[in-house]
C-alpha cells in the first residue's frame, strides 16, 4: 500500500514538475508584473497625498499673504505653487485668487498674468473657462474688444460655461454696436443656461433692450 502511495505521489510530483516546466516562467512573470503594478499604485497614491499636503502648506502661506495684502509674499508663494505643483487644483485656485487680489489693488496688468497661467496650465476645464472669462473682462476694461473676443470666441467650454461665453460675446457685440450679433449671442446664452439660474433673468433684460421677447413663440422656435 505504501509503495502504491509512493508511486502515486511520484506521479503527481512529475505532473507538477511538467506543469511548472511549461508554465512556470509565465506564471512568475505575471505575478511579478502584478506585484510591481501594486507597488507602483501604492507609491503613486503616497506621492499624490504627499504632493497634496505640501501644496496645502504653500497655499496657506499664499492665502495669508492675500488676506494681508502682502503682494511680495503672495507673488513668491504663488510662483512656488506654480513651479512645484502646476497640476494641483489648489494652484489653479490660488492663481484665480491672486488675479482678484491684484485687481482689487488696481494692478490689472499683474492680474492678467496668473489668469493666463491658468489657461495654459490648469488641468480643470472649469477653472480654464473661468480664467478666460476674467481675462475677457479685463480686456473690456481696457476697451480692447478684439482681445476680449479672443479669450472666449471659438473656445471649447465645459457644461455651464458655454452660455456664459455666449453672454460675454453678446456684451462685446453690444459695445461694438453689432446688435444682430448681440441678439444671436444673447439668445443662445438664454436658451442654454440653466432655467433656475438667477443670471438668466439678467440676460432676459439685455434681450429686452434689443427688442427680443423671450416669451414669444418666435423666440422659442
Amino acid at each position: 500500500m505504501a509503495s502504491h502511495l509512493d508511486l502515486e505521489e511520484q506521479e503527481q510530483l512529475d505532473q507538477i514538475k511538467s506543469f511548472w516546466a511549461r508554465w512556470g516562467n509565465l506564471i512568475t512573470s505575471l505575478i511579478t508584473v502584478a506585484l510591481v503594478a501594486f507597488a507602483a499604485w501604492n507609491g503613486w497614491n503616497y506621492w499624490q497625498q504627499r504632493q497634496a499636503a505640501q501644496a496645502a502648506v504653500l497655499f496657506d502661506t499664499f492665502e495669508n499673504a492675500s488676506k494681508q495684502g502682502d503682494l511680495t509674499l503672495l507673488a513668491r508663494s504663488l510662483s512656488d505653487l506654480q513651479d512645484q505643483f502646476p497640476r494641483a487644483t489648489l494652484t489653479a485656485q490660488a492663481s484665480l485668487l491672486a488675479a482678484k487680489t491684484y485687481f482689487d489693488k488696481d494692478q490689472a496688468t499683474e492680474a492678467e498674468k496668473p489668469l493666463a497661467w491658468v489657461v495654459d496650465h490648469a488641468s480643470d476645464e472649469a477653472y480654464v473657462a473661468l480664467a478666460r472669462l476674467r481675462l475677457s473682462a479685463l480686456a473690456i476694461e481696457r476697451k480692447d474688444m478684439a482681445k476680449a473676443r479672443s479669450w472666449v470666441e471659438g473656445k471649447t467650454a465645459p457644461n455651464g460655461f458655454q452660455a456664459l461665453f455666449d453672454d460675454r460675446l453678446g456684451d462685446i457685440a453690444l459695445i461694438e454696436g453689432k446688435h444682430d450679433e448681440a441678439k444671436t449671442r444673447l439668445s443662445n446664452a438664454y436658451k442654454t443656461m440653466d432655467e433656475t439660474s438667477e443670471y438668466r433673468r439678467l440676460i432676459e433684460v439685455k434681450l429686452g433692450t434689443l427688442g427680443v421677447d423671450v416669451s414669444s413663440a418666435e423666440f422659442k422656435k
